[in-house]
């Protein structure tokens, strides 16, 4: 999103982007038909990672902080979702998070 709520890879601005765990290793991500940027496969792990978005913008840091999840069955929670960079604003909305890069 910009400064005045419009979506940037609706406008055709955000053109390139990608993510990277702090291995180095690319993340899978996916493009919604809203377009949204899905973030795939994270959070798989007990403890904190941190992760890196690229993009013709801005880029920034995010980590995820997972546990394994207590209910009865397999798997993971993501916890806590944290986002790092130099004047990026963040609001959480229903399902999604909200990222002003310009």
């Amino acid at each position: 999103m910009d400064s005045n709520d419009e979506n940037l890879i609706a406008n055709g601005t955000l053109i390139t982007y990608s993510v990277q765990d702090e291995d180095n290793n690319s993340v899978q991500l996916s493009k919604t038909s809203d377009n949204m940027i899905i973030v795939e496969n994270v959070g798989a792990y007990n403890g904190t990672k941190k992760y890196k978005f690229f993009s013709n913008i801005k880029d920034l840091d995010f980590s995820i902080q997972s546990s394994e999840f207590n209910g009865g069955c397999d798997g993971y929670q993501i916890n806590k979702l944290t986002f790092t960079g130099i004047d990026i604003d963040v609001t959480a909305e229903k399902g999604y998070y909200k990222i002003v890069l310009e």
